[in-house]
Parts: C-alpha cells; structure tokens; sequence
C-alpha cells in the first residue's frame, strides 16, 4: 500500500498578503538605512558636511526645534501656521478648479473660448506670484493662502474637466430620454462619474497646497516653516534646511494618508475589482 502524500495546506489570502506587505516593508526600511548609512559616512570621510549636512546634524536640529524652538518660536507654532495657510488654500483651491472644471467640461462652447486664458494663467511661474501676492496682500495668511491656491486649483481643474468630458454620452442621452433635467444629469451622472478624477488629483493637491504655503513664506512671512527654511538657508544651515524639509514631507505624508481614508469611503460604491486594481 503506497503512503499518501499529504499536499502542504495552502495559505489563506489574509496570510499572502501580510507576507508580501512584512516583505515589502522589510525591503523599504533596508533602503532607507543604507541610504541614510551611506550618506552618514560620506558626510564624515569625504564631502564636508557644512554644505551637505549629514543624518545626524538633521535629527539633532529635529530634536533642537522640538524641545528648545526655533529662533521664531515654538516649532508647533510654525507648522500650525503652514498647515493652517495649506488647508485653506486646498479647500479654496480644491472647490473652485471641482466647480469651474465641471462647468467647462460640460459646456464645449464656453471651454473653447476659455482655454488659451487658463493655459497663459496655468504658465505663469508660482515664484513670480507669490511675490506679487505678498506685495498686494503683505506679510500675513492671506498671501500664503492665495498662492497655495493658485496651485491647488489647477491640479483639480484639470483633471475635473477631462473627468467631466469623459462621461459616457450614452448615459447621459438615456437619462435626457427619460426626462432629467440638465441639473440631475449634472449632479446624478456626471459628478459621480468624475469623482475618480478629481480624487486622483486631490492626492497630488495638498502637497501642491503644501509648497505653495512654503514658498509664500519664503517670499515673505513672520512665521511659518518656509521662514524656517529661508532663516536656514541665510546662515548656511544645511541642517535646518533639511529638518524644514522633513517636517512638511511628514505633514504631505499624513494628509495623503488621511485622503486615501476618504476616497475609501467615498468609492465604496466602485466595484471590488477596480479598487483592488487600484491598490494593487
């Protein structure tokens, strides 16, 4: 009598995935300490570290900032001015490029005769406006505002308006026949079809949001990070420059996170397949 061969029990899909997600991981942090590794030993044998700074100098300016403040006050103080001036210029931003890029996704006319003025706005270098909006609006939270702004709505807009045109016409000519009016095709087909692009864009928004609050600062700000980055950059504080640079990353990093959340729980009425293609 032959002995049965007992096949190995095969594994469930919550335990693949936990492994591939530990692996992958596993890889990312081994990236970072021999990134970090290297970089800390080059700083100290062969480049100087007074220009190029080193991991070490970066996190005892982290822990400086943290426990004794800066040279503009408390650090919290700073980020709450940065992440204050971002968040309103993501929602401001966000709002009108959702609203406006819908609009002129669905009106051919009006977009046609629009178009070569939002590509020569869209042209126009932020640097250039952040100090005209700093001038025009001076030193405190509107300047900031209106530049991160300026960023946000763009990154919508466009992926609103090519969201908005991307509507299937049979759909929308079927909800005509049925007797919907130009709103509930509006508001019942064509913002849920695309709320896919403009999420998409969102992502990318707030780090737009983020660098615009930065360089508004830098232009020109009594507090905030970007003022910690120019003040680090005046005295040839390469340390400091990265230590600003690693806090907005982490604030960038955090406000995808909590996007991603949202998007979740927004789409859940997408099919399983799509999103799992999507996080795939």
């Amino acid at each position: 009598m032959q002995a049965e061969t007992l096949a190995p029990p095969a594994l469930s899909t919550g335990s693949v995935r936990r492994r591939r997600l530990g692996k992958l991981w596993g890889v990312r942090v081994a990236v970072v300490v021999v990134w970090l590794g290297s970089w800390e030993l080059t700083a100290s044998h062969w480049i100087d570290p007074f220009f190029y700074s080193k991991p070490t100098l970066i996190w005892e300016r982290l822990v400086d900032w943290f426990t004794e403040g800066t040279a503009f006050g408390s650090v919290w103080i700073q980020i709450a001015t940065t992440l204050q001036e971002a968040v309103l210029g993501f929602i401001i931003g966000a709002i009108g490029g959702v609203v406006l890029g819908i609009l002129l996704g669905r009106a051919r006319f009006a977009a046609d005769v629009a178009a070569p003025f939002i590509k020569a706005a869209n042209a126009v270098p932020r640097i250039v406006l952040a100090s005209l909006f700093v001038i025009w609006f001076g030193l405190g939270l509107t300047s900031k505002v209106a530049t991160a702004v300026v960023l946000v709505f763009f990154a919508v807009f466009f992926n609103a308006f090519q969201g908005a045109r991307e509507v299937d016409r049979n759909l929308v000519n079927n909800a005509r026949i049925l007797g919907a009016s130009r709103s509930q095709v509006l508001t019942s087909i064509v913002v849920p079809s695309a709320t896919s692009w403009i999420f998409a864009s969102l992502h990318a928004a707030f780090g737009f949001a983020l660098i615009g609050a930065v360089v508004g600062e830098y232009a020109g700000a009594d507090k905030g990070l970007g003022l910690l980055i120019a003040n680090a950059q005046g005295t040839f504080d390469a340390a400091g420059i990265y230590a600003g640079m690693i806090i907005t990353t982490v604030i960038a990093l955090l406000a995808e996170w909590l996007l991603t959340l949202l998007e979740n729980r927004l789409l859940r009425w997408r099919p399983p397949a799509l999103q799992g293609a999507e996080n795939a």
